[in-house]
């Protein structure tokens, strides 16, 4: 049978999520968790491949099971396994034919930035670090122009070819949150680095240092060059994958939704 699991995981320790020959990945963390319990597991597949360095709140994963564990108590028992930074927080069954990165209907990334005069010690491994006073109003303003169905050619590294660049997004938010500035993006899918390039543009319109214009004229033109740096790793987290019940099945959620 087939099993959704859910996903949380603190990427700091890991080269990404996908299994590589040079790194420990957090895919190669639950299988090896996996292992130890009682039945047969294969095909773990992951919804994102999240990068080395980037966490998750909402990863989800299937994988094909034989054993004694019901379902909705795998991510339970799964957790008496997994390392300390990476937890199962629910399981559930689903359709056999179900998979979780392309019946994926979008995700949702954050970006989170300690916005201060020197960084921050405490959350050095969990937030990007940007100095300075940021135009957040004018952050989240420009954004805007970025929702909607685009060709996002300018905003991706190289490395990862694909077919098509056009992505939609539907919603984008940028927000104080205590010490931090917070970039918010859902989209039926996202490009290499499309997050983090995104985010370390925002905050060079926030400093002033480019013209929110600057977005549009990439779109246009799809010149990586005109837009800022890439943000660091660290900041970025996958917080949500969103799927129809119909693809899944009628099965309820067991545990923590990511």
């Amino acid at each position: 049978m087939r099993i959704l699991l859910n996903l949380e995981y603190d990427g700091t320790d890991y080269c990404g999520w996908q299994r590589q020959k040079n790194g420990y990945a957090v895919q190669q963390a639950v299988e090896e968790a996996l292992e130890k319990l009682p039945g047969h597991f294969s095909g773990l597949t992951g919804a994102g491949r999240t990068d080395a360095g980037v966490h998750a709140l909402g990863q989800c994963a299937h994988v094909d099971y034989a054993g004694p564990i019901p379902p909705e108590k795998l991510f339970l028992a799964l957790n008496g396994t997994l390392p300390g930074d990476v937890r199962a927080t629910a399981s559930r069954r689903v359709l056999d034919g179900f998979h979780a990165r392309y019946d994926a209907l979008g995700k949702t990334y954050q970006y989170r930035a300690w916005n201060g005069t020197v960084p921050s010690a405490v959350f050095r491994s969990t937030a990007g670090f940007v100095q300075g006073k940021l135009d957040v109003q004018c952050m989240d303003r420009a954004g805007q122009k970025l929702v909607g169905t685009h060709d996002f050619s300018a905003f991706q590294s190289t490395g990862r070819p694909v077919r098509s660049a056009v992505r939609t997004v539907t919603e984008l938010r940028v927000l104080r949150e205590d010490g931090f500035v917070v970039v918010r993006i859902s989209a039926d899918g996202f490009l290499y680095n499309m997050v983090r390039i995104i985010a370390g543009t925002l905050f060079e319109i926030g400093k002033g240092r480019l013209k929110p214009e600057v977005l549009e004229d990439a779109l246009v033109r799809g010149d990586r060059d005109l837009l800022g740096p890439t943000a660091a790793p660290e900041g970025l987290i996958l917080l949500h994958v969103c799927y129809s019940e119909a693809k899944m099945g009628q099965n309820i959620l067991t545990g923590r939704e990511g």
